[in-house]
């Protein structure tokens, strides 16, 4: 990453991107503890009976029905890792992953973020019951990472944002791979091959410019229940579909200069009115000429990103945590955080991250193939890594994954919370040392 500013055409994208991630914070965190009182009350049973309620369709002699959990783990999640297949598209595109010498700095410290933490797990779970959870430790929840800078309010200079969302987009690219490669049982090659067909539809469909949503939605789903049956985890088809929506616009804005140039004058006279606009035929021709050009004008995949990351981060997040994050803790939490499982957890998110975060950054920077922002400095880089252990939501969902339930499950989701809540707190400290009393937000 340079020293640059970020580019004017995204930065209106990327300022609601935080705004909305840092509000959405608060549900999420509301429905986490929601979650946990729900979970240890006298009204627990109520809470697995809920997670646990199927859900489904009966036609004749079949059925497809899914428990409420699964539903919200499988079905709702894949809008969220749609949303995120759009982040990643974005930044490959035309943000801080577009170029070799803007994503070299992310892309190292999540490299790191990625390998230090999964080894030390590693070495705490080498067999048991928690060995294949070395992925657990891996991801960054940008939504409470945001959060927390917000609590620093101005002091927190532009470079530190940026840099902190393209590390996080990285950091779910590899996310999204481990997933993919690494947790899958068994692969079904024909359910593969349905999917790639129904995909290659989709990808068809938007280059034919099609734009109405129910025709897209019908091969989308074909896609969904593809993935589903094949064996791969089924919100994997949210990011094979995001990678298909394109993300530049379908006509040159020279182009729709143009059209507007030689429309408008039909509009710019002192009788239009709307009731002329209804009754003549030009008129109405024209204002419908020009919303097309200006729809066409529109990225799609941005314009999905912005429609989608509303819904993504004040329906879909709050419920995953909402049915993720009720643990049962029947025993002494102490013991829960110091087995195996805990400890690798705990110490991959807490030391881990901001050890290959810093480390990894270092060396990139070392090597001459990165530099720092002007104002972002070694000690808030450091004092900014602690937030990359704030795993959460990513965290939950692959343990899900990597562990099956019971007490282990509850070790690696108790380590999750805790180590998410220790990481945010240390990394809000450190940098209320590390930060100046105000920074200088307009760079």
């Amino acid at each position: 990453m340079t020293g640059s500013s970020p580019r004017p055409a995204i930065w209106g994208v990327f300022a609601r991107f935080v705004h909305a991630e840092v509000s959405g914070s608060i549900l999420l965190l509301a429905s986490t503890v929601v979650a946990l009182v729900w979970a240890n009350s006298p009204w627990r049973e109520s809470y697995d009976h809920l997670l646990h309620t199927k859900i489904g369709l009966t036609w004749g002699a079949h059925s497809f029905a899914l428990s409420a959990h699964a539903w919200v783990n499988d079905g709702l999640m894949v809008l969220f890792f749609f949303v995120v297949g759009l982040e990643i598209k974005r930044e490959v595109v035309v943000g801080h992953l577009s170029s070799l010498r803007l994503a070299i700095l992310p892309a190292s410290a999540a490299l790191g973020g990625v390998l230090l933490p999964a080894a030390i797990y590693a070495a705490f779970n080498a067999t048991g019951p928690g060995a294949r959870g070395w992925g657990i430790p891996m991801a960054t929840d940008i939504a409470f990472a945001l959060g927390v800078l917000a609590l620093l309010g101005p002091r927190v200079p532009v470079g530190m944002k940026v840099f902190l969302t393209a590390l996080a987009i990285a950091d779910d690219l590899g996310a999204v791979l481990v997933i993919a490669l690494f947790y899958t049982e068994t692969i079904r090659s024909d359910a593969l091959v349905y999917a790639a067909v129904f995909l290659a539809g989709f990808f068809f469909l938007l280059r034919a410019k099609v734009r109405q949503p129910l025709v897209l939605l019908i091969p989308v789903l074909a896609v969904w229940l593809a993935v589903f049956a094949s064996g791969l985890h089924a919100t994997v088809a949210g990011i094979l579909v995001a990678l298909m929506v394109p993300m530049k616009s379908p006509i040159r804005p020279q182009r729709f200069v143009e059209i507007v140039r030689s429309r408008l004058p039909e509009l710019d006279r002192g009788d239009v009115t709307w009731q002329s606009v209804l009754l003549e035929e030009r008129q109405l021709d024209t204002v419908l000429e020009l919303h097309e050009a200006a729809a066409n004008l529109r990225p799609p995949g941005l314009t999905l990103e912005r429609l989608l990351h509303p819904v993504q981060t004040y329906v879909v997040l709050p419920l995953f945590a909402l049915f993720n994050a009720g643990i049962a803790i029947d025993g002494h939490v102490l013991d829960i955080v110091t087995g195996p499982i805990g400890v690798g957890v705990i110490l991959g998110l807490l030391l881990g991250k901001p050890l290959g975060v810093t480390l990894f950054s270092w060396l990139a920077v070392r090597t001459g193939l990165a530099a720092l922002p002007p104002d972002l400095g070694w000690p808030t880089l450091g004092a900014m890594s602690f937030l990359a252990g704030i795993g959460f939501t990513m965290s939950l969902f692959v343990s899900e994954l990597a562990v099956k339930p019971g007490p282990a499950l509850s070790q690696a989701k108790i380590g999750v919370l805790a180590a998410s809540l220790l990481a945010g707190a240390i990394g809000y400290l450190l940098l209320r040392l590390a930060l100046p009393p105000r920074a200088d937000t307009r760079r």
